[in-house]
């Protein structure tokens, strides 16, 4: 298990999200696995290009949420938290409708960084596949 939050519920971690660009997507979390975290967002008019077809900048908004809140999860969150610093996608097949799925894996949980990979899949599709850096920072002492 690499969770270090206390107390971690699906419910807590969607309600952080009220409010923010993760609620205006539409973007839910659905699962909290040992080593990933998993969630969705729908395919519709918040979320597609004037073609029709899912919007690349929502797939990567997806998994940087995915990849924030898990890596957000994985350290201590008395003394640290973490921000992005580098994300990229490869976006290999796209859709028109539906629910999209992404899952959260890290590759690496550092001291000082953390590396996660992010897959978006339709029917057990691959849509995206991304890759998040993430600086782990110290919280100011008062």
């Amino acid at each position: 298990m690499i969770w270090k939050t206390p107390n971690l519920t699906l419910a807590g971690l969607n309600q952080r999200g009220q409010g923010t660009l993760v609620s205006t997507l539409g973007i839910e979390i659905t699962e909290i696995g040992p080593d990933f975290l998993r969630g969705r967002m729908p395919v519709d008019a918040r979320t597609i290009q004037p073609i029709g077809l899912l919007h690349g900048g929502a797939n990567v908004a997806l998994a940087e949420t995915l990849a924030s809140i898990a890596g957000n999860c994985a350290v201590d969150p008395k003394t640290s938290y973490i921000v992005g610093q580098e994300i990229n996608a490869n976006h290999i097949r796209s859709v028109r409708s539906g629910w999209v799925e992404g899952t959260a894996r890290a590759l690496h949980l550092g001291s000082r960084s953390q590396v996660w990979e992010i897959k978006i899949e339709q029917g057990g599709k691959l849509l995206c596949v991304s890759r998040m850096t993430a600086a782990v920072l110290d919280k100011a002492t008062p």
